[in-house]
């Protein structure tokens, strides 16, 4: 059985681990191995940057899929650019009003995209319009995310 950690500022992935009850090598028994109990501290150390195999193996082992969306908007440059930032999984309720209320969004938004895009070009009058519905696409975005790893979070 590992010693219980003192350490004040836990990383995401030591917290998810402890969360769970599980110690390093319960890590590495899990995984059969294949992450270590020594990669594992290194990871939650700092002194080593998880792998994205790493963090789909502890996202499993956890029961935590949200590691995965941390570690994409966190630590991969392409993720920060184009993943969406899942900060907290509420329940299926109030996921469910906010992608409905994103889909009325883009329902309101729907003629004048039309109108926008019939040239195939974003004139200077339209790109105020057009900025909005992106931005009603990006809270779709992160609905849709959110809601996916309620999913996942459910089946683990």
């Amino acid at each position: 059985m590992g010693k219980k950690s003192t350490k004040e500022n836990k990383n995401i992935y030591q917290q998810a681990r402890e969360d769970v009850g599980m110690t390093r090598a319960d890590v590495e028994d899990a995984t059969g191995g294949v992450l270590s109990a020594s990669i594992v501290e290194k990871i939650e150390s700092g002194k080593k940057v998880a792998e994205p195999e790493d963090v789909i193996r502890m996202a499993e082992v956890y029961r935590k899929p949200e590691l995965c969306n941390y570690f994409c908007t966190r630590e991969c440059p392409i993720g920060r650019k184009y993943v969406p930032e899942v900060e907290t999984i509420h329940d299926l309720p109030q996921i469910t009003m906010e992608l409905l209320s994103n889909l009325n969004a883009l329902n309101r938004d729907k003629d004048r995209i039309i109108d926008i895009a019939a040239d195939g070009q974003i004139t200077v009058d339209e790109r105020e319009d057009f900025e909005a519905f992106r931005a009603h696409l990006s809270e779709m975005s992160l609905a849709i995310e959110t809601l996916k790893l309620w999913v996942d979070r459910e089946l683990s």
